[in-house]
């Protein structure tokens, strides 16, 4: 029997398709030898509800979800039924999946006992940012953190499990639901984001190693807040106009951090009158973009300190959140 050394074949008929996550996901993890595979399968029950979200954001508009649910949540804002939805997919996975003890969800006003006595990780989550730009078919997102549990496995949720510096993260990331859906995130070792391919039902490699730009010409900002901010904040914005720099800002969280990560540029949530500690939440929002920042070679900076290094004191604690590129950080920290 005759046989013949295996060769690519790079003909346009046969273009590769790419790297799967699950195959990426397998790949690494080497790198997690505590795991044995918990935190792999993790990543998968956050990319297959990520699917399903995808699906219903998709269709929203014919399936009646847009629009107020008609309650409110812990923060005060008018829960949008897809907010519920998105809530309610990732929860699911996540208690189906086994590897997570306890979830902390911005739709939630307590911490969420998932009943895994085996669980070892921790995830916070804001299930679908973005809520005021549903309606209106503007990109929207989910955050998400992953912690490793700190007290044994079967004994009851702790605060400390929960409360955990940023810099305790295992692993972090978003999902943008844009002109396509992308998942981005990091363990620790690099940046990677994965585009969703509809037909095929699979995340592939897309961005393989994300670099922030040193800097940028972006600056994001909710210029309403200007009138109520400090006096270094307002001097940056002047500086940067002056510069000719481009203001742009979406109002989705995911979709504006994830285009100066890309292009290079820097996102404002300063304190205000209306929101003397800042707004955006420190566990499932400000900690996974910073994390994924940091490791792309951008900062995040609450404008004192590290935001990796605040330690938080309640579920949904908020923060000011000044995040992006590393010259552009360091510029506006220089007016503070």
């Amino acid at each position: 029997m005759k046989t013949k050394p295996y060769i690519q074949d790079n003909s346009p008929l046969g273009y590769t398709v790419g790297v799967t996550l699950d195959r990426f996901i397998k790949s690494m993890q080497s790198d997690f030898p505590y795991a044995t595979g918990e935190l792999s399968q993790l990543l998968r029950d956050i990319a297959l509800a990520s699917k399903i979200v995808s699906r219903e954001i998709g269709r929203a508009g014919l399936t009646h979800v847009t629009g107020a649910f008609g309650n409110t949540n812990v923060q005060g804002e008018e829960q949008q039924k897809l907010d519920v939805v998105a809530n309610i997919r990732f929860t699911r996975a996540l208690t189906k999946g086994g590897e997570v003890c306890a979830v902390v969800s911005e739709e939630d006003d307590e911490v969420i006992d998932l009943q895994n006595k085996t669980g070892k990780y921790v995830v916070a989550i804001d299930p679908l940012d973005g809520s005021s730009n549903i309606d209106v078919n503007v990109s929207i997102g989910t955050i998400f953190s992953i912690y490793r549990r700190v007290t044994p496995q079967g004994s009851p949720i702790a605060s400390q499990d929960v409360l955990q510096k940023g810099s305790q993260q295992v692993a972090a990331g978003y999902v943008l639901y844009g002109s396509s859906t992308m998942l981005v995130y990091t363990t620790g070792s690099g940046v990677n984001g994965f585009t969703y391919e509809r037909s095929l039902g699979e995340f592939f490699l897309s961005h393989p190693n994300i670099q922030a730009p040193d800097s940028g010409e972006i600056f994001t900002i909710n210029d309403g807040l200007t009138p109520s901010v400090g006096l270094g904040i307002v001097e940056f914005l002047n500086a940067c106009k002056r510069k000719g720099r481009t203001s742009r800002y979406i109002g989705s969280l995911v979709a504006d951090f994830h285009r100066n990560l890309l292009k290079g540029g820097i996102y404002l949530y300063p304190a205000s009158a209306k929101n003397p500690t800042g707004k955006i939440r420190l566990l499932y929002e400000a900690n996974a973009l910073a994390f994924l920042a940091e490791q792309a070679g951008g900062l995040a900076t609450d404008g004192k300190r590290r935001v990796l290094e605040i330690q938080p004191e309640s579920l949904h604690q908020r923060t000011p959140l000044y995040i992006g590129s590393r010259e552009l950080v360091d510029e506006l920290m220089g007016h503070l």
